[in-house]
């Protein structure tokens, strides 16, 4: 089982804990939502709970509940900038869908 972090992910994730002030790294998981079953969840993460898995690289964790990591295994989770606009993407091998709108997600 594995989540991998690009090295421009790390530096956003670094930057946004830094502006909190707190935790010890990210949240990835799912929920279901959206016309294609599952929509990602992502928060800061404070601490570590006896069903999350922690994945870490460039110096920041990723936690994931043992629950999510058949839908999440493998992921690589990256930060992209396109004119404007920023955001996290989800590079997931196990999404075999999308939403038109890309909220939503099937495995």
């Amino acid at each position: 089982m594995s989540i991998t972090v690009t090295e421009n992910a790390a530096k956003q994730i670094e930057k946004q804990l830094n502006q909190r002030g707190s935790g010890i790294g990210l949240k990835l998981g799912t929920k279901v939502a959206g016309c294609s079953g599952f929509a990602y969840t992502i928060d800061y993460a404070d601490n570590k709970a006896e069903d999350d898995a922690v994945f870490e690289q460039f110096g920041i964790k990723v936690l994931v509940k043992n629950e999510d990591l058949d839908k999440l295994d493998g992921m690589e989770l990256d930060y992209v900038k396109n004119g404007l606009n920023a955001s996290f993407k989800f590079n997931n091998p196990n999404a075999t869908g999308e939403c038109g709108c890309g909220e939503s997600f099937s495995v």
